[in-house]
């Protein structure tokens, strides 16, 4: 049923009437042709993946700011079946079709010479249309590095966890699991510290199988922390995760789904797909380089000169972290030397640009077993459709291994070598690409803060219980093991002035040797969960590695032949200080452009111990709050921080009566009964922040 409305605003569009259809994702949208594009917008933002679309749902709230989306792939709406259903997402999902960028990189020396796959999506959404749905947090620990990194510049205060955790919460709409699911999955959770009025749907799936409840007592029994409340800034132990999951249907939530298609007629908002931002093009009369204009084409076979759309106020670029450094250093904006030898003009050398890459590098133990598996069902076509809790499981079991639980008593020692050899690590090409000394300045900063935080509780490698199926056969499963917080780091720059040529990827993985002793000691943890009760009850035998596998030098070889990407990649655009080798400010704004700021994952500085998908919607907030600030007079999520901050040193100046939460080791399965004092801060800051996600 469709009733309809007339549009106003932006002229023309496809219709003069827009249909408000049941079905919120049919023909409810502001989508655009060439030919029906405006002259000119106030915020053009290049790339409709996570963060763009979160831009554009909160940039276009105001009516009288016009906002396009520029996105490369195709809406999407052809494929929902297999975005909209969850476990769909590992047995036929978007990776490696036309909807995938299917990015690759370079031939890897420590990894055999071996071409690492980087998929994301490419189609409106970004890969929170085809990613594993994972909800987990950066703890507090990390983020406040991450603010600690910016020192005392302008905005610094809202990339603290205090004022990000009020940002993840805001993104989020979180139902809680039915009570048989949280018996059954051995669920954990704090429902204080999730929100409820967000537009990204959040839950536990609706289905569990046996094994996976079993999750959180093995770990137990390793002797790794069971967490009573991972989303409160001690994302650290066992736990289950919620994941990006809307329960009144069981579909995916993902930014479209969540930002755009629930929209009302918005006719100052327009969404162009299928068309690739090429470069932007800067006026340089007023001294400094404003963008004046985006252009855009198909293909690379398109007749030239490609068409523009004009700029009123600003250039989000929101490409992810291949797409905007490449969008950059297209538009002549990066290290010169790179720009150079690709034949590309320099506009403004920026010797950041691209640098400081970081990815998550994984593995996985696999085994044999005689419980049942997700893979089973969905080969026995058990697994079908949506509105079914069936369909809705996946991996979600998880579990953040600190510096101890992988090295034992030699934590300490081992983090002494590691800043014993930074000093050789900052000359040493492989691990930091780059000559610019200001890039060297940044990377001895990120290195610095890492090993700082490597004795905290703060997870150094990610352990996950993967149930639906490898290649060994359905009725085998995997626990996963992922490095978080890698020393090695890369480049990702362009080759030729051609905007469709894809851009080098150099992720350097395995330069360092500390990230090849982390990984190797939690992919033996991996093998132990297999081995310990109560999920070794369900264990038949180890298929890989296998038993032949024993000693360092053993693992050690075999991580090179079977490692690959976590599909985290971030840090190209580096929010750091411009003599840090920093791309862009606190305020998200590139160093040398007047108006052109990057929002998406590739901003952040550092690795996280998490998934990417919960820290970039809390970023895509920040950034449509601070864009706001700028235009709309409302206070910035600085501005509220430093609010809510001198409140608080107020209020605790008084007993309040609330402990804080240790989260020491604990195999208790109960709702934590109170929340920590930054918990409640964040509450505070919540409350302050109108209700308005990746």
């Amino acid at each position: 049923m469709c009733r309809f409305t007339p549009a106003v605003g932006l002229l023309p569009i496809t219709a003069l009437a827009t249909p408000i259809c049941e079905h919120p994702w049919h023909a409810r949208r502001a989508y655009v042709t060439t030919q029906e594009l405006q002259p000119s917008y106030d915020f053009v933002i290049a790339g409709g993946g996570l963060a763009g679309l979160v831009l554009a749902s909160r940039l276009s709230e105001d009516s009288n700011t016009t906002v396009l989306v520029i996105e490369a792939g195709p809406s999407g709406d052809d494929v929902r079946s297999r975005i909209d259903t969850p476990v769909i997402a590992y047995f036929n999902g978007l990776m490696h079709s036309q909807y995938d960028w299917q990015h690759i990189t370079t031939p890897q020396p420590n990894l055999n010479n071996r071409n690492i796959s980087w998929p994301a999506g490419k189609v409106l959404g970004g890969s929170s249309a085809m990613n594993g749905m994972y909800m987990v947090r950066p703890s507090a620990v990390e983020l406040n590095t991450l603010s600690k990194l910016l020192g005392d510049m302008d905005g610094a205060a809202a990339w603290g966890w205090d004022s990000m955790f009020g940002a993840m919460k805001k993104s989020e709409s979180f139902s809680p699991p039915s009570a048989e699911i949280q018996s059954a999955g051995n669920i954990v959770y704090n429902a204080a510290s999730h929100g409820t009025s967000g537009l990204l749907h959040t839950t536990y799936a609706g289905f569990v199988l046996p094994l996976f409840g079993q999750w959180e007592a093995t770990l137990g029994n390793m002797g790794v922390d069971v967490s009573s409340d991972a989303c409160s800034g001690e994302g650290w132990g066992a736990f289950v995760s919620t994941s990006a999951i809307n329960p009144s249907n069981w579909t995916r939530s993902y930014s479209k789904s969540a930002y755009i298609d629930p929209l009302p007629p918005r006719t100052n908002l327009h969404i162009l797909t299928n068309q690739t931002v090429t470069r932007m093009i800067f006026d340089n009369s007023a001294g400094t380089l404003k963008a004046t204009a985006v252009e855009y084409a198909n293909n690379g076979y398109q007749q030239k000169p490609w068409p523009t759309v004009g700029v009123n106020k600003e250039v989000i670029v929101a490409g992810g972290p291949v797409g905007s450094p490449n969008i950059l250093m297209q538009s002549g904006v990066g290290p010169a030397d790179k720009l150079q030898a690709a034949g590309v003009q320099v506009a403004y050398a920026l010797p950041g640009v691209g640098q400081h890459a970081q990815d998550h590098l994984s593995t996985q133990v696999v085994f044999r077993t005689s419980a049942q598996t997700t893979a089973q069902l969905y080969a026995s076509g058990a697994i079908n459709g949506t509105n079914n809790p069936v369909a809705s499981f996946v991996n979600s079991a998880i579990a953040y291994t600190n510096i101890t639980d992988l090295l034992g008593d030699s934590a300490s020692a081992f983090q002494q070598e590691v800043i014993a050899n930074m000093s050789a690590s900052t000359n040493d090409r492989s691990l930091n690409p780059s000559s610019d000394p200001t890039v060297t300045k940044g990377y001895q900063a990120v290195y610095q803060a890492t090993v700082d935080t490597m004795l905290t509780p703060a997870g150094q490698v990610e352990l996950l219980l993967a149930m639906t199926g490898t290649s060994a056969g359905p009725d085998t499963f995997a626990v996963q093991a992922g490095l978080q917080h890698p020393f090695s780091t890369g480049e990702v720059y362009i080759a030729t002035p051609n905007p469709f040529d894809y851009p080098v990827i150099n992720p350097n993985y395995f330069s360092h040797p500390a990230d090849v002793v982390l990984l190797r000691e939690g992919i033996k943890l991996a093998r132990t969960v297999g081995q310990t009760e109560p999920i070794s009850q369900f264990v038949t035998a180890e298929v890989s590695p296998g038993p032949d596998v024993q000693t360092d030098e053993q693992w050690e070889a075999w991580l090179r032949t079977v490692v690959s990407t976590e599909f985290h990649p971030s840090c190209t655009c580096a929010m750091l200080p411009l003599d840090q080798g920093g791309v862009v400010d606190a305020n998200l704004k590139v160093y040398g452009l007047a108006n052109v700021r990057v929002a998406d994952s590739s901003v952040f500085p550092l690795s996280f111990a998490a998934h990417l998908m919960a820290p970039t919607y809390g970023l895509a907030e920040q950034a449509a709050m601070i864009i706001k600030s700028q235009y709309n007079g409302t206070p910035s999520p600085a501005a509220l921080q430093t609010q809510t901050a001198t409140a608080t040193a107020t209020a605790t100046s008084q007993p309040t009566g609330i402990s804080s939460n240790t989260n020491k080791a604990s195999l208790g399965f109960k709702i934590a009964a109170s929340p920590s004092l930054s918990t409640m801060f964040a509450v505070v800051l919540t409350f302050l922040i109108p209700t308005i996600l990746l």
